[in-house]
């Protein structure tokens, strides 16, 4: 991993409430060289596995997830916010800092044994990236690995994600 990727990381002082530093990653996406690094990094997190889909967590993480899926010929697949897919779903609630939300994903996005690719742009408490999870396991995927451009450390959110394999590129 290079320095320049981990110094374009941009910190945003209260964003989006007062007591929270954002991470920004769109200074590396804006960095076609960057961008392609954060791509062959997240690409070397299946170990040479054969993925047959790259899932992608809402939204920034489809960003990372569809280029990954491009790059290793894969298809790629979507957990959406609730409401967004038009088809017939699988969803599950999750807790957040201020409430709960709904992810959803497409019944016949995975099929039984498929390997997967968890991609997201950050792993923070966890709770996305396991209610991602659960609906994988239900839909009997193969995770291969749960992959983040960026991890924070301090909030512990690898434990939910546990006995899962995860890799992050940049841990804070």
């Amino acid at each position: 991993m290079s320095a320049a990727l981990r110094s374009a990381v941009r910190d945003v002082v209260d964003f989006p409430k007062p007591g929270i530093i954002f991470k920004d990653i769109t200074p590396i996406l804006a960095d076609g060289k960057l961008f392609r690094e954060s791509i062959s990094l997240l690409c070397a997190t299946a170990g040479g596995a054969k993925i047959d889909k790259v899932v992608g967590i809402d939204a920034r993480g489809f960003i990372f997830a569809a280029a990954v899926a491009d790059r290793l010929g894969a298809g790629f697949v979507p957990v959406r916010k609730k409401g967004k897919l038009p088809w017939k779903t699988r969803q599950t609630a999750y807790t957040l800092e201020y409430g709960e939300s709904i992810v959803e994903l497409h019944e016949d996005a995975v099929k039984p044994g498929e390997s997967v690719l968890l991609v997201d742009d950050l792993l923070a408490t966890g709770g996305t990236a396991a209610a991602s999870v659960k609906l994988l396991d239900e839909l009997g995927a193969n995770i291969v690995a749960i992959s983040v451009l960026i991890e924070l450390e301090f909030l512990a959110g690898r434990a939910r994600l546990a006995p899962h394999t995860v890799h992050s590129i940049l841990i804070y």
